[in-house]
């Protein structure tokens, strides 16, 4: 009997979507670590690669395992077609390449990963297509940059390291109105709190590194969306270019979708603690928290997200040096720059997930010496707030 998977809760889709049992009858998902496939006769092999009949090739863009985790991720976004990849870099690549070519503009966020500020800016421009970015939250900033050869807007929502909060349906509008294609980078939400094709972007784009599996094992990336878009252009280059996530890394993926929703409950919870704690601190000058009534969107992340996130960025009062004093008296938590983990993480933006772009790109996006981002994880909130103190208050 087929089952409906839509009229399901989003818990019994992320741990029942997508799984074919093998012959052995596998209560878990099975990990299939092959590079190629046996075809039962040189016909049906001619047919699998002329498409003409579905099934596995090579496991450079068919494998059952990471199959699973496509399917799986694509019905808690509410997408018909998931594609993953080896990296959320390697999405947001592969989703420019499918979708624009030389001679095409895109408008993007000034508040973005600084990685993908470098990808856009310099490695983008050698295939002549352009950028040009803006204020997040302005949409007239948006539609004052929409020229002849705009072919798509691409943002994070909330945004990296200050949680701004993007007007999905406001953007989406504007967009189409000018024949534009709208990508959203959903990984600091996950579909456990927002659903942006819902409110009208085409695409959404994973770094399945981040909470997907939420305890930082693997590196990986997904662009969803639907048949049209994903299954087209953007798959092919999937298939000739070989940005491929590999089996054992959706496996992993796939474990990670089973407690998202848990994990992601926990993460807003010790956040929502956190920033309101922050918030009684002498060395505190600002807090970027999406949760605090103080936020600029925070109505709109009310009714745009079902909570706020895992995500807490402040500013203290003496620069970088006290910045610096904070991250290093810290016993816990965890320097580095990844985040997403059930274990909290700390670093400072300007000079390490931000430090290749501008002094004049960051000052744009609001990205100041002060800056620490924590991404708050699983662990006593108590002990996180003593960590934090050995560093605020000496």
């Amino acid at each position: 009997m087929t089952i409906n998977w839509n009229e399901l809760g989003f818990n019994t889709r992320a741990v029942r979507v997508g799984q074919v049992r093998s012959q052995e009858g596998e209560h878990s998902e099975a990990l299939f670590p092959t590079s190629s496939f046996v075809f039962d006769n040189a016909a049906q092999a001619a047919a699998r690669f002329a498409q003409t009949e579905p099934g596995n090739i090579y496991s450079r863009f068919t494998n059952p395992t990471v199959r699973n985790f496509e399917e799986r991720l694509a019905a808690l976004e509410g997408g018909e077609r998931c594609m993953a990849t080896s990296s959320g870099m390697a999405a947001i690549f592969s989703t420019c390449l499918g979708l624009l070519k030389a001679g095409d503009h895109l408008i993007a966020s000034q508040s973005i990963f600084g990685a993908t500020v470098t990808l856009l800016n310099n490695i983008l421009s050698k295939f002549a297509i352009q950028t040009t970015f803006v204020n997040l939250t302005d949409l007239d900033s948006w539609r004052a940059a929409i020229q002849p050869n705009t072919k798509l807007f691409f943002l994070e929502t909330p945004s990296n390291p200050l949680t701004e909060i993007a007007d999905i349906r406001a953007l989406a509008e504007l967009a189409h109105a000018h024949h534009c294609l709208l990508v959203v980078d959903n990984c600091f939400c996950t579909p456990a709190l927002q659903r942006p094709l819902s409110l009208g972007a085409d695409i959404v784009i994973h770094s399945a590194t981040k909470y997907l599996d939420g305890q930082g094992r693997c590196i990986g990336g997904a662009i969803v969306g639907s048949e049209r878009l994903v299954g087209g252009d953007i798959f092919a280059i999937l298939r000739s270019g070989g940005p491929t996530m590999s089996p054992f890394n959706a496996w992993i993926f796939l474990k990670g979708l089973e407690t998202l929703q848990l994990r992601m409950q926990k993460h807003c919870d010790n956040a929502e603690i956190l920033a309101r704690w922050l918030a009684t601190q002498a060395a505190v000058e600002r807090i970027y928290y999406p949760g605090l009534p103080s936020h600029p969107q925070h109505n709109l992340a009310k009714t745009q997200q079902n909570r706020f996130g895992g995500l807490v960025s402040f500013e203290v009062k003496g620069g970088q040096e006290l910045a610096w004093r904070v991250i290093d008296s810290t016993r816990i938590m965890s320097i580095t720059a990844n985040l997403g983990d059930v274990k909290t993480t700390i670093t400072h933006p300007a000079s390490t997930t931000h430090g290749r772009i501008t002094p004049e790109q960051r000052r744009a996006a609001g990205i100041s010496d002060g800056l620490i981002r924590i991404s708050v994880g699983l662990e006593d909130i108590e002990d996180l707030q003593a960590d934090l103190s050995r560093g605020l208050n000496p």
